[in-house]
């Protein structure tokens, strides 16, 4: 039976990185584009970022061998620096994500509306590569 409620998804990465440098890669296009993918056949050729209430967001992801991509983007609703996002994506679905300090690591927790063309699994697996895709790219950058 259809509650008409949508279903929440929350993911909990740790990035072994201080949350100043955290926010840095995840807010930045020029990063942004670089670890915004959720495998090796993707990639975010594009991205804009007007971080701030009311301010638009947009990643083009493409795959690699040109046979599809799609545009991301929405509107912030909350920005608190260095310790939370919450965005309306253009399909009205709401995402929130929290940047945790703990000591000179921070925990990201993600938490979206899941949309209802694909299992809730696969959308899980497919934001949760994002987000270990992210891991790698700031935990490598830390140790240049």
């Amino acid at each position: 039976m259809e509650t008409g409620k949508p279903v929440t998804i929350t993911l909990e990465t740790v990035v072994h990185s201080p949350v100043e440098s955290v926010w840095t890669y995840w807010t930045e296009p020029e990063h942004i584009t670089k670890w915004n993918t959720a495998s090796d056949d993707w990639h975010t050729p594009y991205a804009e970022n007007d971080l701030k209430p009311g301010g638009k967001f947009l990643s083009r992801m493409e795959a690699k061998d040109g046979s599809f991509g799609f545009d991301f983007g929405g509107v912030y609703d909350n920005v608190t620096i260095n310790e939370s996002i919450s965005y309306t994506i253009a399909d009205g679905r709401k995402v929130k994500i929290d940047f945790v300090r703990q000591g000179n690591d921070t925990k990201i927790i993600t938490a979206f509306e899941a949309e209802e063309t694909n299992p809730v699994e696969m959308q899980q697996a497919g934001w949760q590569a994002i987000q270990d895709n992210f891991k790698k790219y700031v935990e490598a950058a830390a140790e240049k």
